[in-house]
């Protein structure tokens, strides 16, 4: 252990053992404290993707224009890396590996620095959340990994990434949700704030629906919120629960509003579908094969 922290470098290991860790100051002090020996010129192949690395998805279009950068201008700042069984493995500099092979790139400067699995699954993490902002089901699977791996609490958890302890819980509460959901929120097409309310909820198969739901009606956060509590009433008094007619209708509003190509509503007894004008009515009859000809 001694030798692995004197390899990592006081100062760093100072920076790891502070309740609240600054990536840039992590990668600062390793940049800093690097000599020339200590920079060496690395072949992409033998790098490996950091194995803690939380985030999934790379924007094509920042990696390309990190890519252009990088070909003008060439890379300013080396990547970290951990020398493994074979190879390396990335501690931080993702992005600049990617956006360096991209540019064809067969070498980049890296230093190599010794990491135990936590701190570097503490530094991917930062970097991404400090730098790069991690869609929310990466986030939320990142601090569960964490969670997992190292005896730390949500209380320290929240306190190292510079978060309150109830944000941490809510983003931890999102890895609850169904794999589908899940890829909805990840790509934006749900809110945070959406998902937030349907990681409470345990009925999988109807926060499947909900969340259809959200995108095909637009359905606001209040609403959503007023049907949460219409469940929590259900469990507290632990009524057989019934499934709702709006639930069954989605279905069949959303298989019309792809027909028609507008927005439908069914309640009881009734169905609604509204226009903006004459033009749009005429269009709406035409779809359902209406013809009102020499009718008026």
């Amino acid at each position: 252990m001694e030798t692995k922290r004197k390899a990592l470098g006081k100062g760093l290991e100072q920076l790891f053992n502070s309740e609240n860790i600054n990536f840039e100051e992590v990668e600062k002090e390793i940049v800093e404290s690097a000599t020339e020996k200590d920079i060496k010129n690395i072949p992409l192949s033998e790098i490996r993707s950091n194995p803690f690395q939380p985030r999934r998805v790379f924007d094509e279009e920042k990696l390309q224009e990190l890519s252009d950068s990088i070909k003008e201008h060439g890379l300013f700042q080396p990547i970290i890396v951990k020398k493994s069984i074979k190879g390396y493995e990335l501690v931080a500099g993702e992005r600049r590996t990617k956006a360096a092979k991209l540019a064809g790139y067969t070498e980049i400067p890296a230093i190599i620095r010794d990491f135990t699995d936590e701190e570097m699954m503490e530094v991917a993490l930062l970097e991404n959340i400090q730098r790069e902002d991690l869609n929310p089901i990466e986030e939320a699977e990142a601090y569960a990994n964490m969670l997992k791996k190292t005896s730390i609490t949500q209380e320290e958890l929240a306190k190292k990434v510079s978060k309150s302890r109830s944000y941490i819980t809510n983003v931890l509460g999102l890895c609850s949700l169904p794999e589908a959901v899940k890829t909805l929120v990840a790509e934006g097409k749900i809110s945070m704030a959406h998902a937030k309310i349907l990681s409470k909820m345990e009925d999988q198969d109807y926060v499947i629906s909900l969340a259809y739901k959200i995108i095909n009606s637009g359905m606001s956060v209040r609403e959503l919120e007023v049907i949460s509590k219409g469940e929590d009433i259900l469990k507290k008094h632990k009524v057989t629960r019934v499934v709702p007619l709006n639930r069954i209708y989605s279905v069949y509003e959303n298989a019309m509003r792809e027909k028609i190509g507008t927005k439908v509503t069914i309640s009881a007894k009734k169905v609604t579908i509204p226009f903006e004008d004459d033009e749009d009515l005429s269009r709406i009859l035409e779809v359902i094969n209406i013809d009102v000809d020499g009718e008026y």
